[in-house]
């Protein structure tokens, strides 16, 4: 039986429970964390950040992503019980509501703290991505505008990594472009596996108002287009290697654009979606000085 206080499935009498650690950890959700702070680290590299820049802004994004993490399974806690989401650890009762709540809210200051000492601009950059990201899980999800923290926040990211430069300067429109089109992408692939969950609590984002097929194909076109832009936007010939990742990119596109029109939506499709970013990110990164507007 699910009541709305705790959730009891039978197929979690016979199984170990994780330690508090543990399961705070996995609120953070760690997968799209690592990524976007791979990313970020990449692209710091790219631009020629000196080495305690990278750690700065590495640990930085490891707290912006697990403070976003732990407010979603915060501020959704209730509606994943209702709906018996196994992959939430709070909705599991293996984590108080409380602990993740304090958890998030010290890692968001953590974030924008540890910004500070590479300037200003990068931390006001920063904290309007963490605005942003956080303004999704507090209620935008449930509206048709539910796309637009994802187009600012990953649009924003090149330009956090160049205004952490000691001297400061905005990344490339071609480059703030293609990180908000890879955005647009993660939204739609992550939440096609949920469509039919949310609707039943409630959540009626974008993608739900779209559609199945309409927001598969959508998931396509974005990361379609965002490859484009980080194969065509920088000045200069592409080289073999750029064209090469925009093919590979492509093609992972195009694989989960598939599986989402022919089987039931699935997690995959979403981790396609993150291994295409890492292939556009690599271009972003062979790009360089480039990347500077």
């Amino acid at each position: 039986m699910i009541t709305t206080g705790e959730m009891r499935l039978p197929c979690l009498y016979h199984e170990r429970m994780p330690n508090k650690a543990v399961a705070l950890a996995l609120s953070t959700h760690p997968g799209p964390a690592v990524a976007v702070t791979v990313i970020t680290v990449v692209l710091g590299v790219s631009v020629g950040l000196e080495p305690w820049r990278i750690v700065l802004l590495g640990l930085a994004f490891a707290a912006n992503q697990a403070s976003v993490g732990l407010s979603n399974d915060w501020i959704d806690a209730e509606r994943d019980r209702a709906v018996g989401r196994l992959d939430k650890p709070v909705a599991r009762g293996w984590v108080d509501v409380s602990r993740v709540r304090t958890a998030a809210l010290v890692t968001l200051a953590l974030a924008v703290t540890l910004t500070i000492p590479l300037g200003v601009p990068a931390t006001i950059a920063h904290a309007g991505f963490l605005a942003s990201a956080w303004a999704y899980n507090a209620g935008l999800k449930s509206t048709a505008a539910s796309v637009l923290p994802y187009l600012l926040s990953f649009g924003l990211l090149p330009t956090v990594v160049t205004l952490a430069l000691p001297e400061p300067s905005l990344a490339g429109g071609w480059a703030m472009g293609s990180g908000a089109l890879l955005g647009v992408a993660a939204h739609f692939a992550n939440v096609l596996p949920d469509l039919d969950d949310d609707r039943v609590t409630g959540v009626h984002g974008l993608p739900h108002r779209l559609g199945l097929r309409t927001t598969g194909l959508a998931t396509w076109a974005a990361l379609a287009a965002a490859s484009l832009l980080a194969w065509a936007g920088p000045a200069g010939d592409p080289t073999l290697l750029q064209s090469t990742g925009l093919v590979l990119a492509l093609a992972i596109g195009a694989l989960g654009t598939l599986l989402v029109l022919r089987r039931p939506p699935s997690r995959l499709l979403f981790r396609l979606i993150i291994a295409a970013a890492l292939v556009n990110v690599t271009l972003l990164a062979f790009a360089r000085d480039r990347l500077l507007a």
